[in-house]
Order: structure tokens, then C-alpha cells, then sequence
């Protein structure tokens, strides 16, 4: 698929990120494209992997499933804090790697072809006077070795070379935006036209490998994510449209439910935006969606499994009781 057909599949199951999947889709298109033989023996070609930016619930891990289900290549992900909480971090990454084996089906030749994910990866940052600063940092560099690309034996003595398996690190970086702040380079660039403050704002906003740096992430570490993707911070409106838009969204998850029982369920645009303002306030993005949403189903689906004969469900707000309509 081309990088505008993989935007436009993601965009059937992910609300908004129109530039993260844009940045997405073209870095998994080119890397895939590397890795042809024709090309391979021809010029020998660097590998890109990813770097996903943006807060707790923006989807980051949403992208990355979503992606690999698109393209039909095995997808695992890990967690970057329990690496960096055991002294074995090299049985951990082997581990890894087995588990992506496995989700191939133990077809090794497919697994060199997968997705791996690590999320909060900003959590291993190497900042001076914090106990797990030096685990973090050595996490990094063990990382370092599978991310460019290396032969990895596992337990069953196979070996998995991992040098076209496609690393997409994800994290919120708190604290980004003030490295950003004071980092902005490009204030005296010589630019003509009106675009040239559009431009500027642009080319500010970009991460750049010293601002990962300043961070806490070792330089290595740094370069071995040439690609970056900035996710938005969800508004309400987009809240409202992830219930409501994606093929799974949470609202035809219940309808599927209730009318596989042949009941209707109805529920009012101002409910959705009344769970949005919540979710809002529990500042945990699209994760706290489903939680809200099913505290409101919770009650319903109690009366439903007694009473069969209600064919009809209407939710006219958040705050009030259900009305339920009977044969």
C-alpha cells in the first residue's frame, strides 16, 4: 500500500493525528521498500525507526496496532520501565524478539519483517543524580545494538535478525515543549513571502536530535530515531469523535451488544460531549473514555439481563436515568 492508502485505512479506526499518520505512513512505506532485495544490492541502505511524541492517551499505541493489523506483519510491544527495572536486559530484549517469533507463528523469515513497540521510552532518560538514571542509560545502549540491526539468538537457538524488524518508540516527554522553548534556532533564516512566519513556526516546532539530547536520551540513542512524530493533545471535539467515528468505536461496540438482544440503543449528542468534558478532566486522553462510557452502561445492561422485554433504550444525559421503552 501506498503511504496515502495506509493513512486512509488508519483513518477508519484513529480520530485526528492527520501529520503523525501522514509521518507514520510514509516512514513504514520507505522502510518496507529498503528492504527489497533489488534495492538491497544495489545501495546499501540506512534504516529509519520511529519516535512517536504526545501525552498519555493520544494513541500512540492505537497507531501502532492499528498499522500492523493493516499491513499483516507480526506486532509486538513492550513497556520501557520494566526493562529498565531488571538486571537481565538483554533476556528481556531476547524475549522481545521471541515474542514477535511467536505472533508470526514461529515463521522467523516473517517475524524480520514485524513491528516492534516500545512505549515510554522518555522514562529511560539518563538525568545526573537519579538512581535509575544509570539502568535508564544502559537500557539505551542495549537497545542501540537490535535497533540498527544485529543477529539476536533466542531460546531455541534460532537467530532473528532484526535488521528490517521496524522499531517505533513511543513516549509523553513531559517536559519537551521547555527544551523546545529554549532551543529555537531558526529565528534568523532568510525567508521571503508571507509563508515565512508559518514556516518558521514549523520548522521551531520540530524535535531535533538535541533537544532529545537535552532531554536525557544518550546521543546514540537519539540517532538511532531519525523519524519523529508529534501527536496532538485530544480536544473535546475530537473526544466526542472517537466515540462516535471509528468502525470499533465504543458506542457501536454497545450497539452491537444491545441489538444482538434486539434492542435499539439511542443516546444523545450532548451525552457524548458531557463524557468528553470528563475525560478532559481526568487529563488521561482517550483512555478514559471507555471507563466513563461504561460506568453510564453499567445500570442499563443490569436492567436489561432481567427484563426482556425492553426493546428500547434512550439516554438523554449523563446525569439522569435511562428511559426504557417495552413491547
Amino acid at each position: 500500500m501506498t503511504p496515502s492508502e495506509i493513512v486512509k485505512r488508519l483513518d477508519q479506526y484513529v480520530i485526528g493525528q492527520d501529520e503523525a499518520k501522514k509521518t507514520l505512513a510514509v516512514a513504514v512505506y520507505w522502510h518496507f521498500r529498503k528492504s527489497d532485495r533489488a534495492l538491497a544490492d544495489a545501495v546499501e541502505v540506512a534504516k529509519s525507526n520511529v519516535l512517536l511524541i504526545g501525552s498519555t492517551g493520544t494513541g500512540k499505541t492505537l497507531l501502532c496496532e492499528t498499522l500492523s493489523r493493516i499491513l499483516g506483519v507480526p506486532f509486538v510491544t513492550a513497556d520501557a520501565t520494566s526493562l529498565a527495572q531488571t538486571d537481565y536486559v538483554g533476556h528481556e530484549i531476547e524475549a522481545i524478539l521471541q515474542r514477535l517469533v511467536d505472533k508470526a507463528g514461529g515463521d522467523v523469515a516473517r517475524a524480520q519483517r514485524g513491528v516492534v513497540f516500545i512505549d515510554e521510552i522518555d522514562k529511560l532518560k539518563a538525568a545526573s543524580g537519579q538512581a535509575r538514571a544509570a539502568s535508564g542509560e544502559s537500557v539505551q545502549h542495549a537497545l542501540l545494538k537490535i535497533m540498527e540491526g544485529s543477529q539476536v539468538r533466542l531460546r531455541s537457538s534460532a537467530y532473528i535478525d532484526t535488521t528490517h524488524v521496524l522499531f517505533i518508540c513511543g513516549g509523553a516527554f513531559v517536559g519537551l515543549d521547555d527544551i523546545l522553548r529554549d532551543s529555537q534556532a531558526f529565528g534568523f533564516i532568510s525567508l521571503s513571502g508571507k509563508e515565512s512566519p508559518r514556516v518558521l513556526r514549523s520548522l521551531n516546532a520540530r524535535v531535533k536530535p538535541g533537544d532529545l539530547r537535552s532531554f536525557g536520551l544518550i546521543p546514540e540513542f537519539a540517532g538511532r530515531l531519525p523519524i519523529i512524530a508529534r501527536l496532538d493533545d485530544l480536544s473535546k471535539p475530537m473526544l466526542v469523535r472517537i466515540m462516535l467515528e471509528p468502525r470499533d468505536s465504543i458506542y457501536n461496540q454497545f450497539r452491537a451488544i444491545l441489538r444482538s438482544d434486539g434492542v435499539e440503543l439511542a443516546i444523545d449528542p450532548i451525552v457524548f460531549e458531557q463524557i468528553a468534558e470528563l475525560a478532559l478532566e481526568y487529563k488521561a486522553g482517550a483512555r478514559s473514555l471507555r471507563g466513563i462510557f461504561e460506568g453510564l452502561m453499567t445500570d442499563v445492561l443490569y436492567v436489561l439481563a432481567d427484563d426482556p422485554a425492553i426493546r428500547r433504550v434512550a439516554i438523554g444525559s449523563l446525569f439522569e436515568e435511562p428511559v426504557y421503552t417495552k413491547t
